[in-house]
């Protein structure tokens, strides 16, 4: 007998609800506490806005990813000698573990979201780009020859056969750049630039506060007694 999806994870929040409330770690708490904790956070001001950050962040490095990702990819198809060059190092940056290169664009670019938003493009660019060369390249010669039969110019053999022939890859590309996307604005809102979601999570940690969302002027007046040049003695 199959569960459905809806009832393994009811299980699991039960089995959640039950670690939490048996005391078995401390950082497991209750399911219930974390969905009322979930809905006080949604209901405020701060979170909204940080949410609206880190959407700007992801659709900015989105929208870069698409128009770098996708020329590149047709270009690699198209180009034997650009796809030589151009695809071990598309290859490479799609196998390797990008979240490595993220504490460099701290020390190249700086804290901030402009870092995020690199972040979000280095993530999702190269498996756009890989997807896109594989549409291409198996795109229907057949489509090609019979336009250029009919006068069809150079670029209109580009937008009007081979991207829409293409256009199931590339989609499938954009779906996975979007879910590598969502991983760089996490990854660089944790890690690197404290901004957005990533803010409310590393104040609310590092106060150790009930209540939702902490501010940044909560955790200056927590670290004052740290950097007061006019506290004469620290704690005070």
């Amino acid at each position: 007998m199959r569960l459905p999806a809806a009832g393994s994870l009811a299980v699991w929040c039960v089995a959640w609800e039950l670690i939490g409330r048996a005391g078995l770690s401390t950082i497991v708490p209750p399911f219930s506490r974390v969905v009322t904790s979930g809905l006080a956070a949604l209901a405020t001001e701060k979170f909204a806005g940080a949410v609206l950050v880190s959407l700007r962040a992801f659709a900015l490095g989105m929208a870069l990813a698409l128009l770098v990702g996708i020329p590149v990819g047709v270009l690699m198809a198209r180009v034997r000698g650009a796809g030589r060059v151009l695809g071990v190092w598309v290859n490479v940056f799609v196998s390797a573990p990008v979240s490595a290169l993220v504490p460099i664009l701290m020390a190249v670019i700086g804290i901030g979201e402009p870092t995020v938003v690199v972040t979000v493009v280095l993530f999702a660019v190269f498996v756009i780009a890989l997807d896109t060369e594989v549409g291409v390249r198996q795109a229907d010669r057949s489509l090609v020859e019979m336009a250029r039969a009919f006068g069809a110019r150079p670029h209109q053999v580009y937008t009007k056969v081979l991207v829409w022939s293409a256009l199931p890859e590339i989609l499938a590309g954009v779906r996975l750049g979007a879910i590598r996307g969502v991983k760089g604005v996490v990854i660089g809102q944790l890690l690197v630039a404290i901004i957005g979601v990533g803010e409310l999570f590393e104040l609310r940690e590092g106060l150790g506060r009930t209540e939702p969302c902490a501010t940044r002027d909560d955790h200056r007046r927590l670290l004052r007694p740290r950097y007061d040049p006019h506290l004469s003695q620290p704690g005070v």
